[in-house]
């Protein structure tokens, strides 16, 4: 399934969201950036503010503590369920038609879980990969390959 003239392409991990729009037709993708935000990372410190929880052993003697949080995941999480409400708040304004997503396994996932049913309607693919940090001709080099064949919706 080619990408057609005017798809928006999402492509983020857990600190970069960049769209871009196909300024090209099915034949020739020519991605020209329409937005893009990165999220500062936060030390721990700013993030947590308190030890491991601990818990009285009912069985034997001594104290055990709780696994900590991972809260650097947590954040990455809420910057891609950032995104997929761009995508809901784009997709009900008609923004766009078609829509392809990049990311990494565990954003993909996420994603995923969060896209509202007008977002999924106009998904033509999603490609499992980490391309945040890439220049563009590498991004529509992936999207060329990936669009020669249907992907399935999730």
């Amino acid at each position: 399934m080619p990408l057609p003239h005017n798809a928006l392409v999402l492509v983020a991990d857990g600190r970069k969201m960049l769209f871009f729009r196909n300024h090209g037709d099915e034949d020739h993708i020519d991605l020209r950036t329409e937005a893009h935000e990165a999220r500062t990372e936060r030390k721990d410190s700013e993030i947590k503010t308190d030890a491991p929880g601990v818990m009285q052993q009912s069985v034997a003697y001594g104290r055990s503590t709780y696994e900590e949080t991972d809260f650097h995941q947590q954040e990455e999480d809420r910057w891609i369920k950032e995104a997929a409400d761009e995508l809901k708040d784009r997709a009900l304004r008609n923004d766009f038609d078609a829509l392809a997503i990049v990311a990494p396994p565990k954003a993909l996932g996420v994603l995923r879980k969060c896209l509202h049913k007008e977002v999924e309607k106009r998904l033509l693919c999603t490609i499992n990969k980490e391309m945040s940090g890439r220049p563009v001709p590498d991004i529509e080099a992936l999207l060329v390959g990936e669009t020669q064949v249907e992907l399935p919706n999730g």
